[in-house]
Formats: C-alpha cells, sequence, structure tokens
C-alpha cells in the first residue's frame, strides 16, 4: 500500500459515513507547501461513539493493526489513536477534535483539495496549519515546523488571508512566533 492509497481509504470511508474530517500535519503542509518525506497520515476526525464501530470496521483486521479500546478511549476524552498498516510501516494519526471553538471553527473552515485526478479530500486550510504549526512549535516541536511554515509561505503567500492569520495569531498567543517567521521569510 501506497502512502496516497492509505489517505484515499481513510478520507473516501470517512466521508460515506459522514464524519466531518480534515487532513492536517505534514500532509497539509505538503499540499500547500513544499515536498517532503513523511510516514504518516495525521487527520482530524470527529468519530463520536454511534460512528466509531464503522469506521474501525473499515479496516480489515488482516491488514490493519487498529486498537478499538484505543479508539474508544480516545473518542470518549478527546484524544488520538493510530491505523497502522504494518506490511508498509504507514499510520495514520487519528485525532478526535475538542470543543474549544477554535478548533471546531478549524474542522468547518476545511476545503477540498485535489488529491488525485479522481479524487478529492477534506483538508485543514493553509491558515489553520501555519497556526497549529506555529502552535506545535512553541510546544517543543522543534525547527521543522518553522521549515514547513517557510514553504507554505514561499508557495502560497500571494494566496494567504493574512488577515486571517494576524488576528488568530493574536488570540491564540502566538503573535511574536508569527511575526518572527514572516520576517525570517522575507529575509530568506
Amino acid at each position: 500500500m501506497e502512502q496516497h492509497d492509505l489517505l484515499r481509504h481513510v478520507c473516501e470511508l470517512l466521508d460515506r459515513l459522514g464524519v466531518a474530517y480534515m487532513v492536517t500535519g505534514s500532509q497539509a503542509t505538503i499540499a500547500y507547501g513544499e515536498p517532503r518525506f513523511t510516514n504518516d497520515i495525521d487527520i482530524v476526525a470527529d468519530l463520536s461513539p454511534a460512528t466509531l464501530g464503522q469506521f474501525c470496521d473499515g479496516f480489515s483486521e488482516d491488514d490493519f493493526y487498529l486498537s478499538r479500546a484505543a479508539a474508544k478511549d480516545a473518542v470518549d476524552q478527546h484524544g488520538m489513536f493510530n491505523v497502522i498498516h504494518p506490511r508498509s510501516g504507514l499510520k495514520i494519526d487519528v485525532i478526535i477534535p475538542t470543543a474549544v471553538p477554535y478548533d471546531r471553527q478549524r474542522l468547518a473552515r476545511a476545503q477540498r483539495v485535489k488529491v488525485a485526478e479522481d479524487y478529492e479530500a477534506l483538508f485543514t486550510t493553509a491558515e489553520d496549519i501555519i497556526l497549529k504549526k506555529l502552535d506545535w512549535h512553541r510546544q517543543g516541536g522543534g525547527d521543522r515546523h518553522l521549515r514547513d511554515i517557510a514553504g507554505i509561505l514561499k508557495v502560497r503567500r500571494a494566496r494567504l488571508d493574512f488577515d486571517y492569520l494576524d488576528h488568530h495569531a493574536r488570540l491564540l498567543g502566538l503573535e511574536d512566533s508569527w511575526r518572527a517567521i514572516q520576517t525570517r521569510a522575507k529575509q530568506g
């Protein structure tokens, strides 16, 4: 299984189940910025106890490892669980959104992105991946997040909503980091 096959599988499953979702993390960074290697798919999925069983059933035990107990705990606690394809080493990190207004807003703003000639999937917006990567960096996530942001700025600068970015950076306490990365991007 290739990464694009796994992405398609999980997104089509969520679409069939009518579950709100968005691809985020490295996959979104690649969609909006510069290519880089990643071995996982991060997806925010608004799974509920009512949809969790059908979601888990969408990954055959012959091909995937999925702990139903971990998935149930993640849904109950708004946490995260994994779906692993052992033969390829690929992994999906399924993140259950919290009730925090910004998390709900990001999910509502998700937009369809053409992933292949014959399908599209819902991705976080470029602005929201920038804000999340600033937050991950603040939490000790390393310089990789700053490089990803710089790549998005390089590729999409003219299409970004800077009013939204400035406003939410201020609301999320990321204003200084946001200003610093913009200055760095302009110089580099």
